[in-house]
Parts: structure tokens; C-alpha cells; sequence
């Protein structure tokens, strides 16, 4: 019995990475979002490839192109998240909001963003995945998908008890559905936001003023 992951015809419990990626990704698009970057996380890690599969469907499904320049490569660790943030860096017409894999990239992502002077959501929305604890106490909450790391823990027993006592599983490959957990790290796009090497301060921004006026930031969500 295997939990968290798949292997062939083993019996498992794992949660619906296709859904979760679908999820993080549709939740930027609802927001404006149209150029969204990945931090896509190793190609040989199933949960990963399932992740970013989620977020092409998103694109697909919101008639957006799968631009491969946005996709930036790393492993599950913060250094590779700081790394795909360099990358994310150097693009010449950056994406507005970045899906990481895992809330170890997006959080080594956000603390290179914020030391180069960008701030987290104006210039960029992310959202992590895994919901893990430190998230949501970071000075920008992170906006995640929360595995359902307890309802897998009980269905894997479960199952294993009925394995050792004989009676037959409810099914060999059960899939539980992750929730989206949105949170401060995500907004609109800011209709001021910049190319590289821009001054967001030397731009003349338009559009309706006064009270009443549409702010550049959307409203954040609790779940």
C-alpha cells in the first residue's frame, strides 16, 4: 500500500495533482492573470509532472498559449526556487503571476523577488503547493493548494486493515481532492507593472480616478 505516491499496480492513496495544478492555475486566471510563469519542479517526480499538467488544462481550457519560455526548471528545494527566480528575473517580459510546484520553490522564489526591490502581489501574484505550516505566517501569507495529507493518512490505513483482516478495498487507487487556500501572496495584475529594466516611477499611468475608482489590486480570499 502506498501513500502519496503511485507505482504501477500497487494499491495507493494519493492526492489529485492534476486538480491541484488545474486549481492553482485557474485561480490566477479568474484574477486577470493571462501570462503565468512555472516553476515546474523534476521531471522525473511524478507529482510534479501531474502539477504541471494541471496548469497546462488551466491554459488550455482559458484559450491561453503554454509559452515554454515560462517555465522554469527546478527541484522541489528553496535553492531552486531562488534559482528559477533569477530566471524569472532575466525574462525580458515577465509574467504577472508564477505557480510553483511546491511551497519550498515558491518561498525561495518570493525571497529573491522581494530583495530585488519587487513587491509580492503588486509586481507578481504566486501561489505554493502542499500547504505547509510556515506559509501561512510569512509577512505575505502564501496563496496554496492544501493536500489532504490526514483524509490519506486515514484512507491508507483503512485500507491497510482491511488488507490484514481480509476484506476486500474499497478500490486499488483511491484520489482525494486538494483545496485551493487563497491568501495574500495573489491579486489582479497592476495595470503599472514593468518589463525588465523599467521605472515603474517614470510611467504615467491612465485610467479612471477618484473615489470609487477600481484600485489596481484585487480583494484577497479566506478559506
Amino acid at each position: 500500500m502506498l501513500a502519496l505516491r503511485s507505482y504501477g499496480e500497487s494499491p495507493s492513496v494519493v492526492g489529485d495533482d492534476v486538480l491541484g495544478g488545474y486549481l492553482a492555475t485557474r485561480h490566477l486566471i479568474d484574477l486577470g492573470h493571462r501570462r503565468i510563469g512555472l516553476v515546474a519542479g523534476p521531471d522525473h517526480a511524478p507529482t510534479a509532472l501531474s502539477r504541471r499538467e494541471g496548469y497546462r488544462q488551466a491554459l488550455r481550457e482559458a484559450g491561453i498559449e503554454d509559452a515554454p519560455e515560462l517555465v522554469y526548471p527546478s527541484s522541489f528545494s528553496m535553492e531552486s526556487g531562488e534559482a528559477a527566480a533569477e530566471a524569472f528575473l532575466a525574462t525580458d517580459d515577465r509574467p504577472t503571476a508564477v505557480f510553483a510546484v511546491n511551497d519550498n520553490t515558491a518561498f525561495g522564489f518570493t525571497s529573491v523577488i522581494q530583495r530585488a526591490g519587487l513587491g509580492i502581489p503588486k509586481d507578481l501574484s504566486i501561489v505554493g503547493y502542499n500547504d505547509i505550516p510556515l506559509v501561512a505566517r510569512l509577512p505575505v501569507p502564501l496563496t496554496t493548494v492544501r493536500v489532504p495529507f490526514r483524509d490519506i493518512a486515514s484512507a491508507t490505513v483503512d485500507a491497510l486493515l482491511n488488507s490484514l483482516q481480509g476484506r476486500p478495498a474499497l478500490a486499488a487507487h483511491r484520489m482525494l481532492a486538494p483545496t485551493l487556500i487563497p491568501r495574500a501572496s495573489t491579486a489582479r495584475p497592476s495595470p503599472g507593472r514593468t518589463r525588465r529594466g523599467e521605472d515603474p516611477s517614470s510611467q504615467e499611468m491612465t485610467g479612471p480616478t477618484g473615489p470609487g475608482a477600481p484600485g489596481p489590486d484585487g480583494g484577497t480570499l479566506r478559506a
